[in-house]
C-alpha cells in the first residue's frame, strides 16, 4: 500500500475512535451523575469494569489475560506501568480500587470518573499524606478491598521496569495482606511484535500518547496475572524488589495465536 495511503487510513481511524472514546467519556459522566448513586456497591464495581472494556474496544485493544487474579480479597496489585490505558486495562481485567497522584482528581472528565471508581489519592510531595494513605490502605486492606497502584511511580518506556518505591507496601506489611505481582505489555494483533504506540513517558504529551494510541493497527493488552506472596518476614524494601523481580519475570510481548 501506497505509504501515504496508508497514512491517511491511520489518520482517519484515529479520528474516528478519538471521537467514540469522548463520547464514551460523556456517557461515563452522564451515568455518573444522574444513576450512579443509588446502585449499590457491586452493581458499581461491575459498571465500571464493563465500562473499561468498552474503552479497550473502542480503541481496538484486545485484552489478553494469563494467570489468576487472587481468588479471594483482600489483596494488593502491584504492576509496571507504561501508559495512561494501564488503569482501564487492569479495570478491565479485574474489580480494583487504585492508589493515584492527586493531581489526577482535577483532571477535566478523568478526575470525575476516576473518584467515582473509587480511587484513593496521594500527595507525592507530602511525606504525612503518604503516611495517611498507607492508613487508609491498611485499613481498606483490612476490610476486604482488592487494591492496585504502579509502585515505579510514573510510566517507564515499555523495555525496563523502573526500582519500585516501597512506602505503599507498608500497608501491605500492616494488614498482613498478600501482594499479586502483575506484568502488563502492549504489542501488535498481527504480528506479535511489542507495540510502544500506548507509552506514555519523557517528551510525550498525553495527546500525543492518546493519537499514537487511537491512530495504532489492533493492539493487545498483555496482563500476566503472577503468584501472590506474603511478605513473610521481609522488610518493606526488600519485599518491594522482590516484587519488581516477579514483575519484570511477567512481562513481556503477547504471544501469537
Amino acid at each position: 500500500m501506497v505509504a501515504w495511503v496508508a497514512a491517511l487510513i491511520a489518520r482517519l481511524r484515529g479520528a474516528w475512535r478519538l471521537l467514540a472514546l469522548v463520547a464514551h467519556l460523556l456517557r461515563g459522566m452522564w451515568i455518573i451523575q444522574m444513576r450512579f448513586g443509588p446502585w449499590p456497591q457491586a452493581q458499581r464495581d461491575q459498571a465500571v469494569q464493563q465500562w473499561s472494556q468498552q474503552i479497550l474496544h473502542i480503541l481496538g485493544v484486545q485484552l489478553q489475560v494469563q494467570g489468576e487474579a487472587a481468588q479471594s480479597a483482600p489483596v494488593l496489585l502491584v504492576s509496571n506501568h507504561i501508559s495512561w490505558l494501564d488503569i482501564a486495562v487492569l479495570h478491565a481485567a479485574v474489580h480494583c480500587r487504585f492508589i493515584s497522584k492527586d493531581d489526577i482528581r482535577s483532571w477535566p472528565l478523568i478526575g470525575t470518573l476516576a473518584t467515582a471508581a473509587g480511587t484513593v489519592y496521594i500527595s507525592r510531595a507530602s511525606r504525612r499524606d503518604a503516611l495517611r494513605v498507607v492508613h487508609d490502605m491498611a485499613a481498606a486492606l483490612q476490610a476486604g478491598d482488592v487494591l492496585a497502584f504502579f509502585p515505579e511511580g510514573t510510566t517507564g518506556d515499555a523495555s525496563t521496569v523502573l526500582p519500585f518505591h516501597s512506602n505503599l507496601f507498608q500497608a501491605a506489611l500492616v494488614a498482613q495482606a498478600p501482594v499479586q505481582p502483575l506484568g502488563l505489555a502492549f504489542a501488535d494483533a498481527a504480528s506479535g511484535a511489542p507495540s510502544f504506540a500506548p507509552c506514555y513517558v519523557g517528551e510525550d504529551t498525553l495527546l500525543d500518547s492518546v493519537w499514537r494510541t487511537v491512530c495504532a493497527p489492533p493492539l493487545v493488552a498483555v496482563l500476566r496475572f503472577g503468584v501472590a506472596q506474603q511478605a513473610d518476614g521481609r522488610e518493606r524494601r526488600q519485599f518491594a524488589a522482590d516484587l519488581r523481580d516477579a514483575v519484570i519475570d511477567l512481562r513481556g510481548p503477547a504471544p501469537r495465536d
